[in-house]
């Protein structure tokens, strides 16, 4: 056992347990905040980010040591503040108690509601590499459902936990919203404690071992994950509108994004001109090199960057060809890498890139570009890139994963009124819009009985004649296939 998963090597820092008992005094003083109060509280995260956008986007960066501020400004600020200003136009009509059918012998004596109940105390575990949306996106959710929030940031996000902890303060009491930094391998110990939901975003490797932590506190779990999401591109598919999409995505944030394309299937007869579409395209975006545009992101860290060049180092010496489009520039900024003649015993076939590297891979029947998305686990996201609307639905048919986007990438993740969320190794659960609301909430069924409902028909002693016309209507005359059925041993 290691210490994700041995409650005896985890030592709980004080912090955590004080902060997590007074979020618990304030939530059972106020178990059910009136919408009034929740909108008070999505507009003080308003707040809180339009105040103070450029200094996210400078502590960004400096966790990064280089950091597009325009993909700060638009993928993290921009869409946070939509999101935020789509829920508060929504939320009245989400909390609102939906009317429920109640069994036929029931009515008209009794009626039955859901009504969303906030959970409690909810844990946020956010990646490094969205470390601003990653808190907003899930908050947003929490405080519509009636929340409160502890927050744990990534320990490659230093600069920018300590500026959310101080500004947290000054908008938020702590027993609402506190933030915590990372590092000597605190994470576990955060996991561990007695949430009432904990949200989490990761590695499915690091997302087992939080939900093996939160099954010791029966804590229900969203884990948002990740894995080698495919770009399919089908026949008659303009390949270079594909290499420009399929790049971008790849180029943006340098490819360190859960949803980014990890992988391209192109026709056999059409790889070299993808190949060359796609190191043109990385050329037009960047002016030709990473080392002097503003609009590339580095890689997070060195330990980050090892790890991608380990993989390049595998495929290379197993054979594969791999183009660099540009040279490297300071401060861990790497071009994008595509990569050809790939063999199933390299790295880049199994494992998350998470990094500016383009594998393609050819395909000569489009069964078997879905034998191959099929054979590896499900993907957090699948882009397909195709005219020929049969075959898109295919594609959709026939694969699983968190989520689609056709003929682009990435778009369905950021449309608020639409579900996000993985399926199987990927991940579990969904939040933004209304989903994200129901994640949060507890969906409690209320029966209220009539007054003048005569239970009493149902008490012992069994086999009235209420009884047993009840049981009739239910076993037989409600089920043809029952009351056309002998009884067992008898015949007709």
């Amino acid at each position: 056992m290691n210490a994700f998963t041995d409650p005896a090597h985890l030592a709980i820092p004080a912090e955590f347990t004080e902060a997590l008992a007074a979020q618990r005094a304030h939530f059972e003083a106020n178990r059910y905040p009136s919408y009034e109060q929740r909108v008070a509280d999505l507009k003080q995260v308003v707040r809180l980010v339009a105040d103070n956008q450029q200094a996210l986007v400078d502590a960004v960066n400096a966790d990064y040591g280089c950091r597009s501020s325009f993909e700060t400004s638009f993928a993290e600020i921009a869409v946070t503040l939509d999101g935020l200003q789509e829920t508060i136009k929504s939320l009245r009509k989400w909390m609102k108690p939906q009317k429920r059918h109640v069994d036929p012998m029931r009515m008209p004596l009794a009626k039955a509601r859901l009504v969303p109940q906030p959970v409690g105390v909810v844990g946020i575990v956010v990646p490094w590499n969205f470390p601003l949306a990653m808190v907003f996106h899930p908050l947003t959710c929490i405080f519509a459902a009636g929340n409160t929030a502890m927050v744990k940031m990534s320990e490659n996000s230093n600069h920018t936990a300590r500026l959310l902890k101080q500004l947290a303060a000054r908008y938020f009491p702590p027993s609402k919203l506190c933030f915590f930094e990372d590092g000597g391998g605190r994470g576990p110990a955060f996991t561990s404690l007695p949430f009432d939901h904990i949200f989490f975003t990761g590695s499915p490797a690091t997302g087992k071992a939080v939900m093996a932590n939160a099954a010791r506190n029966l804590t229900p779990v969203t884990l948002e994950l990740g894995g080698k999401s495919p770009a399919l591109v089908t026949r008659g598919y303009s390949l270079a509108e594909a290499a420009r999409r399929i790049t971008h995505g790849k180029a943006t944030n340098a490819g360190q994004i859960c949803v980014a394309p990890d992988y391209a299937l192109v026709p056999r007869e059409g790889m070299a001109q993808f190949v060359a579409e796609a190191k043109a395209t990385f050329s037009r975006l960047f002016g030709g090199s990473v080392a002097t545009s503003h609009d590339y992101t580095a890689i997070v860290n060195d330990r980050q960057a090892a790890r991608i060049q380990a993989l390049l180092d595998d495929a290379r010496d197993k054979g594969a060809t791999i183009e660099a489009c540009g040279q490297p520039g300071p401060g861990r900024r790497m071009p994008l890498h595509i990569v050809t003649g790939l063999t199933p015993d390299m790295r880049l076939m199994h494992e998350e890139i998470f990094g500016p590297v383009l594998p393609v891979l050819p395909y000569d029947q489009l069964d078997d570009a879905l034998a191959h998305i099929n054979a590896g686990p499900r993907p957090l996201a699948l882009y397909c890139f195709g005219h020929d609307a049969a075959e898109r639905q295919r594609v959709l048919r026939q694969t699983h994963s968190g989520g689609v986007t056709i003929n682009d990438w990435g778009w369905h993740t950021i449309n608020h009124d639409a579900p996000f969320g993985g399926v199987g190794n990927s991940g579990m659960g969904t939040y933004h819009g209304v989903e994200g609301f129901r994640e949060l909430s507890h969906a409690k069924t209320v029966f209220k009985r009539h007054r003048f409902f005569p239970i009493s028909l149902f008490y012992p002693p069994y086999g009235n004649l209420v009884q047993r016309l009840t049981l009739k209507f239910f076993l037989g005359e409600a089920d043809p296939t029952l009351s056309s059925s002998p009884a067992p041993g008898r015949k007709n």
